[in-house]
């Protein structure tokens, strides 16, 4: 009938999982911070955050990540903890140092046979977008190798808008 498929429309959502990289090192000054890599801690964070997700057992169709070395690298340890193929992996430029506008752009232009997406990225920008698309503040601060994972009523990326975002979970290496 027209209000099952009614209804049925509104029930469609996508899943945004927005991931700080791990922690990175400043041990080398005259690295450009584009290709710092990550610290011991870093390497530690990663795979223990991907145990997590896996866990919660995310079926990510698509990760995406800042060309940094640092999130690339912490993107990467976190599909192989997952099951992800790591030749699937994206790198978008536009993700490096974005704003949460920068990042809603980046959103709204998925494919939408995409239902599970991962962002991969820095802050500011990302706890500003959380906290934009969540309607009210999520965190001051999303930490490294933390996961903000958003449900969003909506069936198509394009339509993703502030304040309509819910938080199913976040999580971060060090909250027990």
């Amino acid at each position: 009938s027209y209000s099952l498929y009614i209804g049925h429309c509104f029930s469609i959502m996508k899943t945004l999982y927005v991931i700080r990289h791990a922690k990175s090192s400043w041990d080398d000054p005259f690295l450009d911070d584009i290709d710092r890599p990550l610290n011991n801690r870093g390497r530690k964070d990663a795979p223990r955050m991907g145990q997590r997700l896996k866990e919660r057992e995310i079926h990510a169709d698509l990760l995406l990540s800042s060309p940094a070395d640092r999130a690339l690298s912490t993107c990467l340890i976190i599909a192989e903890k997952i099951g992800y193929n790591p030749q699937h992996v994206h790198v978008d430029r536009r993700l490096y140092h974005a704003d949460e506008e920068q990042i809603l752009s980046v959103v709204r232009n998925f494919n939408d046979a995409n239902d599970e997406v991962v962002v991969f990225g820095h802050n500011p920008g990302l706890t500003e977008f959380v906290n934009r698309l969540n309607a009210s503040q999520v965190t001051d601060n999303i930490p490294t190798c933390g996961v903000v994972c958003m449900k969003l009523p909506v069936d198509s990326w394009k339509h993703v808008v502030w304040e309509k975002g819910q938080v199913d979970f976040f999580d971060f290496p060090r909250k027990k």
